[in-house]
């Protein structure tokens, strides 16, 4: 596994989410559904355990996708970006929520009926299989980060967690690249299986090392391939 930085080039929707997948007929057809509904910070769209009847496509702001354990304990699972849909699999398998659907930030949805998304699926067969591929994606970043913590020291789960968040988020200012969402150490310990307390004394260890920058729900990656040296997924920096 080698870490590739997301392209550069300018495109409508965030490249792999749902809606840049998407034959153009397809996306038009799926944005002229439902109705538009702009939410405020921290606003839950999703709760776990509530029964499905919405789909929820994002289409300015990001929002996250987290769980409880039965001891009550908060894992962070997905961020999800505009052009992302939320809440597609319970509505498909009919099933309760598995997680809470949290923005960050001001963030515009368009919400769409159960059964209209499903027999907009049904209508839009390359929209089905570009819904199945995204499961598969899903799937394999849950499988990524769960193997990173079986082979994986804490430190270099979180290097790789960092460089694949810029890859799909990241955004490039003059202090380096920031991760474009707003985690805080708690979420980021989340994906990785590690302590609040683990993840701070590992990004005051690459802060030390000048690989990155941290603030206030914020860390900024001033070093992209000495990170990826760090994290085992390129070679090492010369000199």
């Amino acid at each position: 596994m080698r870490w590739v930085p997301a392209s550069s080039g300018a495109s409508p929707w965030p490249a792999e989410t749902f809606l840049a997948r998407l034959p153009e007929p397809s996306r038009r057809t799926l944005l002229a559904l439902g109705v538009i509904h702009t939410y405020p910070a921290d606003h839950v769209i999703v709760r776990q355990g509530e029964s499905a009847d919405l789909v929820s496509v994002v289409v300015h702001g990001l929002v996250k996708v987290t769980a409880r354990t039965e001891n009550g304990r908060e894992s962070l699972l997905a961020v999800q970006v505009r052009g992302d849909v939320v809440g597609d699999m319970a509505v498909l398998d009919g099933s309760t929520r598995s997680a809470d659907v949290v923005t960050c930030g001001v963030t515009v949805v368009r919400l769409i009926k159960g059964e209209v998304f499903l027999g907009y699926l049904r209508r839009h067969p390359s929209a089905a299989l570009t819904l199945s591929t995204l499961m598969g994606d899903r799937l394999r970043w849950a499988n990524q980060r769960r193997l990173e913590f079986a082979g994986y020291d804490s430190d270099i789960c979180l290097a790789r967690l960092l460089l694949a968040v810029l890859a799909r988020h990241g955004r490039t200012g003059p202090e380096g690249t920031d991760l474009g969402v707003p985690l805080t150490q708690v979420e980021l310990g989340g994906l990785i299986g590690a302590k609040e307390s683990t993840v701070q004394k590992i990004l005051r260890d690459l802060s030390a090392r000048g690989l990155v920058r941290t603030g206030h729900r914020r860390v900024t990656v001033t070093d992209l391939p000495g990170l990826a040296a760090f994290a085992d997924l390129g070679p090492p920096p010369p000199g």
